[in-house]
């Protein structure tokens, strides 16, 4: 019977040893090719890393995070920190699958500034269904960086290693950030949709007084709400509209504010209450910074 409980990977020889690989090179980094590789664990439904991975994937690998599946049937990248759950449909691996994964032990980063210029490229926090697509040319630059870590990495390991590699994962997460900046610009769609949903959430609850009177929606609703991970909302948002998940929110609390205000006669304490607000101070205090004017003078201006 196959095992719910997510199986935690903690580190680089443990996941050769899962996949019947030799000992790797190196304790504290692994890239393992994954063409032909088969996981003989047909009982690990889930797995929990303690490691940084990043994939390249080309083929059939139908992957599950959250409620939501995915399809990686074509040259793609996805990210991850240490802590998420990754789950696959069924056993193993399949034999249609090419690229590579990469691994990387936080100690590996320990006391170099790579260590904390990770923290900064947000994409190690996107869900899998959240993954970079890549062009021809951009999946060759890709490669050539990874080609540079697996020559130093299959090298006599000496005291320049890891300075060597630590550069070239700096290039590579570089490379990553630039290229997901272009995919926001370039899936126009697809992005689309998810401004005119986010739309719909915030009219929604705005709509919903009862909801409201408890208070705004937070990043984390509205993320949740559209299946889609904080960090990934936030930076689409940022790169398409120029505001950030919390702006938004705000930009439609504002826009319900003034409809009370010109269209009811309800006083500002009532309209702040409705709006989610514990104190009238506080409400007016925010409208003021937002619109330059007092909820009563705006009100005044169309009388």
């Amino acid at each position: 019977m196959a095992n719910n409980k997510p199986y935690r990977i903690q580190s680089i020889t443990e996941i050769h040893r899962l996949l019947g690989l030799p000992k790797p090179q190196h304790p504290l980094i692994g890239l393992i090719d994954l063409k032909g590789l088969r996981n003989n664990n047909s009982d690990i439904e889930a797995v929990v890393f303690d490691l940084y991975v990043v994939s390249l994937k080309r083929g059939c690998d139908k992957l599950v995070y959250g409620q939501q599946k995915y399809d990686f049937d074509e040259g793609l990248m996805a990210f991850m920190s240490p802590g998420q759950v990754i789950r696959g449909e069924d056993g193993g691996v399949p034999q249609q699958l090419e690229g590579w994964m990469l691994f990387i032990h936080p100690d590996f980063l320990w006391n170099t500034p790579l260590a904390k210029q990770i923290r900064q490229f947000e994409y190690f926090d996107y869900s899998t269904n959240e993954a970079l697509f890549l062009s021809e040319k951009e999946e060759l630059t890709i490669n050539g960086i990874i080609e540079n870590i697996r020559q130093e990495y299959n090298s006599n390991i000496d005291k320049f290693s890891q300075d060597v590699i630590i550069a070239q994962l700096g290039v590579l997460f570089t490379y990553a950030q630039r290229f997901y900046e272009r995919q926001f610009l370039t899936r126009k769609i697809t992005n689309s949709k998810i401004i005119s949903r986010l739309e719909d959430v915030l009219t929604d609850y705005f709509n919903d007084d009862e909801r409201l009177s408890k208070g705004l929606p937070t990043v984390q609703y509205i993320a949740r709400t559209l299946n889609i991970s904080t960090k990934y909302l936030g930076t689409l948002l940022k790169q398409l509209t120029g505001l950030t998940t919390q702006q938004h929110i705000h930009e439609k609390l504002i826009e319900k504010a003034k409809e009370k205000l010109t269209t009811t006669d309800l006083t500002v304490s009532e309209i702040a209450y409705e709006l989610g607000f514990e104190h009238s101070q506080s409400f007016s205090k925010f409208f003021k910074t937002k619109t330059r004017q007092s909820p009563m003078e705006f009100r005044t201006s169309f009388q």
